[in-house]
Formats: C-alpha cells, sequence, structure tokens
C-alpha cells in the first residue's frame, strides 16, 4: 500500500508510546494485586474506555463496517444487541462484582472469587473456571494474533511469519513489563484513537462524495435496501444477532475491569463514559461501511472487511491514513494484551499459589506472572503459526462459551444467596458443553446463535442442582450475606 511508510512511523511512534507506559507502569507494580488489578485503583475514564478497546478491537474497525458494507444496515442488530448488554453489565453485574471480589478475600481472579464466594475447600469449582479460561483464551489469543499478522502482511509487506513474531513481541512488551496498568492505559489511548477513527472517517469521506444527499442517492442507486433494517428478516436471526448481548456477563478480561475499578462509587461515571463511547463508534462503524458502499460503487471491494482501509488510503492524506490504519493495529492488540494478561493470572493465582503451598513473595509472584504471560504468548504464536490450523476454529465458541459458562454463573453468585458450588459447576460444565454440543449441529432451530439455549441451560442447572443439591448447607448463604453487609454499594 502506498502509504505504509506512514503507517509504520506512526505505529513506530505508537509503540514508543506504549512501551512508555508499559516502563512507567513497570514501576508502580510491586505486589500481584497491582500486577493483575492494577491495586484496584482504575479511575472511571480508564476502566471505561479500556473495556470499550479489549472487547471490541478489530471487530469494530474491521468485521462490522464489512457486515454492513456487504449486507446495509439490517446488520446492525448485533451493534443493538451488544449495547444492551454491554449496559446490563455495567449496571446490574460491576457494582456487586467490585464490592464482592474485594470483600471475598481480595479475589483477584473470577475462579478464585468462586472458591471464595462458596468456600469450596475441594478447589474442583476454581481448577474447573481456570482450566475453561485458559483453554479458551489460549486459542483466542491465536486468532487474534493471526488477524493481527495478517494485517500487518498487508500493510507493511512483511512475511507473514515475520509479522506473526513482531506482533507478538509488540503486545508482550508492554504487558510483560507494566500488567494490568500497563493494558489498561494503552486500551484506553487506543480507544481514544478507534473513536476518532470512526467518527472523522465517514466524515470525510461524505465530504469526498459531496455531501451527506449525493451518498444517500448513490447508496440507493446501488442497493434501494441499503436502510432497510428488516432486510432477509427470521426470528432465529434476530434472536441470535441481539443474544450476542448475553457474553458479556461471562467475560473475564471484561470483568477484570470491574474488579479493578477505584470504587463502586465510580461505576455509574464510568458506566455513562463506556455507553456514549460504544453508541458512537457503533454508529461510525455503521457509516463506515455505508458510504464505503457509496464510494467503491464502481469497484467493488473482494474483501470487505478491508472497506476501513482501503476508504482511508483512498480519501486521505498519507499520514492521516496512517495515523487511522495504525489505530486498527492497535486496536488487535488491545484485546490480545487482556486476554494475555487473565491467562497469566490464572496460572499463577489459581494453580501455582495452590498447588505449591508455598509462601511465595510478591516479587516473586509478580515475575512468575510476566513469565507466564510470556509463555502462553509463546504457545499461541506457535499455534498461530499456521493460519489455516482447525484448532482456530475454536475461538468461534470463545464469546458463547464464555457468555453460557461464566455469565449466569456471575449472575446468580452475585444475587441469589442459596446458589453453591454444585450449582455452579453444573452452570459452568452444561453452558460449555451445550455451546459446543449446539455448534455441531446445523439446520432448523439449530441455526440459533448456541449462547442462547447455553445461557438459559446453565441458568436452569445451576438453580435446580443448588436447590436440590447439597440444600441443608447454608454456608454459601452467609457468605453472601456477609459480602453484602460489608460494604454498601455506591
Amino acid at each position: 500500500m502506498t502509504i505504509a511508510l506512514p503507517t509504520l512511523v506512526t505505529f513506530v511512534g505508537y509503540l514508543l508510546a506504549t512501551l512508555t507506559i508499559g516502563f512507567i507502569a513497570y514501576r508502580a507494580t510491586d505486589t500481584l494485586s497491582d500486577y493483575v488489578l492494577g491495586g484496584r485503583q482504575l479511575g472511571p475514564a480508564v476502566t471505561a474506555l479500556s473495556v470499550g478497546a479489549s472487547d471490541m478491537s478489530g471487530w469494530l474497525l474491521l468485521g462490522l463496517p464489512g457486515a454492513i458494507y456487504l449486507s446495509g444496515a439490517s446488520e446492525v442488530w448485533i451493534g443493538v444487541g451488544l449495547v444492551i448488554g454491554a449496559f446490563l453489565n455495567w449496571l446490574i453485574v460491576a457494582p456487586r462484582l467490585r464490592q464482592f471480589t474485594a470483600n471475598a478475600n481480595d479475589s483477584l481472579t473470577l475462579p478464585e472469587f468462586f472458591e471464595n464466594r462458596f468456600n469450596d475447600t475441594s478447589h474442583i469449582l476454581r481448577f474447573i473456571s481456570a482450566i475453561t479460561i485458559l483453554l479458551f483464551f489460549t486459542f483466542y489469543v491465536s486468532s487474534g494474533l493471526v488477524g493481527g499478522a495478517i494485517l500487518f502482511e498487508k500493510v507493511f509487506g512483511l512475511e507473514y511469519t515475520h509479522a506473526l513474531i513482531i506482533g507478538a513481541l509488540v503486545i508482550v512488551a508492554y504487558t510483560f513489563l507494566g500488567g494490568f496498568l500497563a493494558v489498561s492505559w494503552t486500551d484506553f489511548f487506543q480507544g481514544c484513537l478507534m473513536l476518532i477513527a470512526l467518527v472523522f472517517l465517514p466524515i470525510a469521506a461524505i465530504s469526498t462524495l459531496g455531501g451527506l444527499e449525493q451518498t444517500v442517492n448513490s447508496l440507493e442507486a446501488i442497493n434501494p435496501d441499503y436502510d432497510n433494517l428488516f432486510k432477509d428478516f427470521t426470528w432465529l436471526g434476530f434472536i441470535s444477532l441481539m443474544a450476542w448481548g448475553l457474553g458479556y456477563f461471562g467475560q473475564p478480561h471484561i470483568l477484570s475491569r470491574f474488579m479493578a475499578i477505584r470504587s463502586t462509587r465510580d461505576i455509574p461515571t464510568s458506566r455513562n463514559i463506556a455507553m456514549i463511547w460504544m453508541v458512537i463508534s457503533l454508529i461510525g462503524a455503521l457509516a463506515v461501511g455505508l458510504v464505503g458502499l457509496a464510494y467503491f460503487a464502481e469497484q467493488p471491494l473482494a474483501n470487505p472487511e478491508t472497506v476501513f482501509l482501503q476508504l482511508a488510503s483512498a480519501i486521505l492524506n498519507p499520514w492521516v491514513a496512517g495515523l487511522l490504519i495504525a489505530a486498527i493495529l492497535s486496536a488487535i492488540m488491545s484485546t490480545i494484551d487482556s486476554q494475555l494478561l487473565v491467562c497469566s493470572s490464572v496460572i499463577v493465582e489459581d494453580f501455582y499459589k495452590h498447588i505449591s503451598k508455598r509462601n511465595a513473595s510478591e516479587r516473586e509472584l509478580v515475575w512468575l506472572s510476566r513469565l507466564s504471560l510470556a509463555a502462553i504468548a509463546i504457545v499461541s504464536t506457535l499455534i498461530a503459526t499456521n493460519p489455516e490450523s482447525s484448532v482456530l476454529d475454536l475461538v468461534s465458541y470463545a464469546w458463547a462459551g464464555f457468555g453460557a459458562a461464566f455469565g449466569p454463573t456471575v449472575i446468580l453468585a452475585l444475587f441469589w444467596p442459596k446458589f453453591n458450588k454444585f450449582g455452579a459447576i453444573a452452570a459452568i460444565v452444561s453452558g460449555a458443553i451445550t455451546v459446543v454440543a449446539w455448534k455441531q449441529a446445523s439446520g432448523g432451530i439449530f441455526d440459533l446463535y448456541e449462547i442462547v439455549p447455553g445461557f438459559i441451560i446453565a441458568f436452569i442447572a445451576g438453580y435446580f442442582v443448588s436447590r436440590f443439591v447439597d440444600a441443608s448447607n447454608t454456608e454459601p448463604e452467609q457468605i453472601f450475606n456477609r459480602l453484602q453487609q460489608t460494604e454498601e454499594l455506591g
């Protein structure tokens, strides 16, 4: 591409900035809590944009505009579902999760919270939760590395393997140094870049096309149904798109931000910032797809997901376009770094500390977390060396798998006093199995997005198992009441 050099320069500048953030965060990281959750001192703005950037990343700049370019505004329903799910997650889950995890022996990870919430001395619940996170995220990271490497390959003309290694090294560098603080602050700046890109590019493109009226006329000439929200409507398809929002309740890398915010009193402010950012960004992604359809009317794109890249390179000054494309590269990184950090936290907090039975120092645990992060990155990179590998298909289960397995478990753990460890185990296992089994079927009702049956079955399993198994044990209810009374919700 003609803008490879400007993109390279701006991306190198971005890289230097992230390494600087990583070094600053490194100096502020003394304990495992600092490395894993930033000492629970994250401000509302950083929390909000860190959630958004680590959640949507490249999908917002590549996947959604590509879907809109290909099919029109009817693809916007997935965005509506995500907005509703994200809002409910902030409103319902965030305050209690922050409060409960802090009061449950300062739980640093989701598996540790489950164990403390249910007083599971057998550690079975913690082990199952940790294995689920580690397995899904290893392949999730691999898939993200593949996407980043392919983009590096196209933008800079690098050979795939070289692009893969460079991308992995960049991400590991600042995450290895600064942990959660480095990841959160880089995500904050990445979120700002993404927002600027999604607002600026469609406005510039509409101006190039001669204004809004001319753009609309061009779209109507190309596809009269471009603004038909109910094109090819089916109830199964509609429910499936809206159901993406259910996934938010169980995503470990998103929930960890709620656990790390400075106070429950900061959550309403953070929620408002996050939702404004999300709505504007989704509208921008919709606009990029539609404007791209009008701009490339005479020479349709072979790959719809490159509409942002191609539009930026076609209408903008190379240096401005380079900055926006660097925003895409950084956006992809914003999800991978969060997932790597969750994996390293699980290895140290949920495996090492309990298997070794050693009273390791905080410094030793922090360095073990860094080494664990590097190890996961190496494994994920090795898997990603073959971008056609069938194991990467497992990532298609990840959003639904986490949402179905952990979503009902988190909600019940935070709101139902009688929910016990047996119900939690049943919810996690049944949710994950249902997602995998449903995905393997096809046709008829099986075309329904697998998170829907997975979420429902996990919720039912968690409720009924808790009601009828070990019903005489009141300890989980006592723990729940203690966690609820220790601190008033902000």
